[in-house]
C-alpha cells in the first residue's frame, strides 16, 4: 500500500498528509471555512445567473413572453392608478387580491389589451368567478368615463398586430409611468 503524498491545505496553506485522495483541507475547522466560502460563491453566482436570465428574458424576441411582460407592466400600472378606488364591478373594498380586469376581454378584443379605459381595478372574485361581472362592470364604467367612451370601447374592432419593438416600448412606457407615479406619492 502506498503512503499518500503530502498536500497543501486549500484554506490555511499548511502541509498535511491526507486520509483520502480527494481530501482538500487539513481538518474540520478548515473544512467548515472552505464550505462557507464555497456556499457564498455559489449563492452569488446563482443570484447573478438569475439577474442575467431576467435581463435575457426582456431582450428575447419571443413574442408570447414579451406580451406577458408587457401585460404584467400594464396591469401593475392599472392597479396602482386605481389603488384608492373600489372594484369596478361590485363597488366594494376588501382585503383580497385585486386584478386589472378588462371590460372587453383580451380573447374577444386583443387590440384593446393595453387600452387604459378598457382596463380597471377589479377584485379577484368578480374577475375570476363571475367572468368579469360584465353587466355591473359596464354600469360602473359609464359612471366613471361616460356613455360615449364606453360605446367607443364597445364599437372599436380595429385589428392591431403588435411587433416585438412595439411590445418593448409598451413595457418600458408602463414601467416608467408606474415608477414616476409612485415617486409622486
Amino acid at each position: 500500500m502506498k503512503t499518500p503524498k503530502p498536500k497543501t491545505c486549500k484554506e490555511c496553506g499548511e502541509q498535511f498528509t491526507p486520509f483520502q485522495t480527494t481530501q482538500k483541507v487539513c481538518g474540520y475547522k478548515c473544512a467548515a471555512l472552505l464550505a462557507r466560502k464555497t456556499g457564498a460563491k455559489q449563492r452569488t453566482k446563482a443570484a447573478k445567473d438569475a439577474h442575467t436570465a431576467h435581463k435575457k428574458q426582456f431582450y428575447t424576441n419571443d413574442r408570447p413572453t414579451q406580451l406577458k411582460l408587457a401585460q404584467a407592466a400594464f396591469n401593475a400600472y392599472i392597479r396602482w392608478r386605481d389603488r384608492d378606488e373600489p372594484c369596478i364591478s361590485c363597488g366594494r373594498f376588501h382585503q383580497g387580491q385585486y386584478h386589472a380586469g378588462h371590460y372587453r376581454s383580451v380573447g374577444a378584443a386583443p387590440h384593446l389589451r393595453f387600452n387604459q379605459f378598457n382596463n380597471n381595478k377589479q377584485c379577484a372574485p368578480c374577475n375570476n368567478h363571475k367572468s368579469g361581472n360584465a353587466i355591473e362592470y359596464r354600469i360602473n364604467l359609464v359612471k366613471k368615463y361616460g356613455v360615449e367612451k364606453v360605446e367607443e370601447i364597445e364599437s372599436n374592432n380595429a385589428p392591431a398586430k403588435l411587433t416585438i419593438d412595439n411590445i418593448h416600448c409598451i413595457i418600458r412606457y408602463y414601467r416608467k409611468l408606474l415608477k414616476h407615479a409612485k415617486e409622486e406619492v
